[in-house]
């Protein structure tokens, strides 16, 4: 119970909650139009050597794309192409898509010595039910399977973690990412698909320690960010000696 002489106070704290609030809201508002323009002007980078001595094929979402590079070429796709230029990349990966709009991607009837599927952070921010992701986890990689030898599955690491989002909004993204992560990983064991990790608790994610990784919208990766997720890639998927023929 307040008294007379607590008001000021009480209006005071209020007014600074307002104006904290209307802040977080402005920069935000910013920020979801960073994304917009980072979206529009990105584009999928498409590899075509004249004599390939692999395939691969990427799906996903804006992560695939290379959303918040500064250029194609800066993309994980580009950086991929600049290191080994006799690999053909089809890349057919949307913004904004999610696990269920993957299907569309892998349609067709050619084989490829790779298909790497980058996507889940759509379907963690928009609030899609988990039950019904895993389902869709489960349909795509049955459908890989049809399409590359090898198939790899690289989520976007702890959305939480992001500049976009701030407390507690940040904390239910992370508790999102981690359950999109776990379902991941399961599915990957069970249909003998690589799944490469980049989900780490803040204190150990270098994209929440080094603003640099990450693009102007806090959302996406910055060039340099990119080439952390290519180390990863390399890395985790063991990929060296199964791309060395395409150097």
């Amino acid at each position: 119970m307040t008294t007379p002489t607590s008001w000021p106070w009480t209006l005071l704290l209020a007014g600074l909650a307002a104006l904290a609030l209307l802040g977080l809201s402005g920069c935000t508002v910013w920020r979801i139009g960073q994304a917009g323009d980072l979206a529009k002007r990105s584009e999928p980078l498409q590899h075509t050597p004249a004599s390939p001595a692999l395939r691969l094929l990427i799906v996903g979402d804006s992560t695939a794309v290379g959303t918040g590079a500064s250029s194609p070429q800066t993309s994980l796709a580009g950086l991929l192409a600049r290191e080994y230029p006799r690999l053909r990349i089809d890349n057919r990966a949307r913004d904004g898509a999610k696990f269920d709009d993957l299907a569309n991607q892998l349609g067709g009837t050619d084989r490829y010595d790779l298909v790497l599927i980058q996507a889940g952070g759509n379907d963690v921010i928009r609030l899609r039910n988990m039950d019904t992701v895993g389902a869709d986890i489960e349909r795509v990689l049955t459908l890989a399977e049809s399409r590359g030898e090898r198939v790899i599955l690289m989520p976007a690491g702890n959305v939480g973690n992001a500049p976009f989002f701030y407390p507690p909004v940040s904390w239910w993204m992370s508790s999102r990412s981690r359950t999109l992560h776990g379902l991941v990983r399961a599915s990957a064991q069970r249909h003998g698909a690589v799944y490469v990790n980049l989900y780490k608790d803040k204190a150990s994610d270098p994209f929440a320690q080094q603003r640099e990784l990450n693009a102007v919208d806090g959302l996406h990766p910055s060039d340099a960010g990119y080439r952390v997720w290519f180390t990863e890639l390399m890395s985790q998927a063991a990929l060296a000696p199964v791309l060395a023929p395409a150097r």
